[in-house]
């Protein structure tokens, strides 16, 4: 089994994500972040997904999450690329959000309005 943390698993894309890897035969959901959230339970957030109700958000922070085999991160533009730079290199980390879809500093201030992260 795969141990997976999500980062942003308060957001919208953070509970589908959740809802995937409850569904998946190979993944095992382990720490999940949020950190407006820490210390609530996930049930509060996302009553869907039942059989994570009582598991309660952690801080949204290298050590909380960086103990997983995949990190899923969901989290706001500019605040991944801080936070990979923390985390452990045997993590595999997939981003979804924006900090590492472009690799041009221009084209991220065009689209994002915003110094590049």
């Amino acid at each position: 089994m795969i141990t997976a943390s999500v980062a942003g698993a308060s957001g919208y894309a953070g509970g589908e994500l959740l809802r995937l890897l409850l569904g998946h035969p190979d993944f095992v959901v382990g720490p999940i972040a949020a950190g407006g959230k820490a210390g609530q339970q996930l049930g509060q957030v996302h009553p869907q997904l039942v059989s994570l109700a009582e598991r309660v958000f952690e801080p949204t922070t290298a050590p909380a999450i960086g103990v997983a085999d995949v990190v899923f991160l969901a989290l706001p533009h500019g605040e991944s690329a801080a936070l990979v730079a923390q985390l452990p290199e045997t993590c595999k980390v997939v981003d979804l959000g924006a900090d590492f879809r472009l690799r041009d500093s221009t084209a991220w201030q065009h689209f994002y309005d915003a110094p590049y992260a």
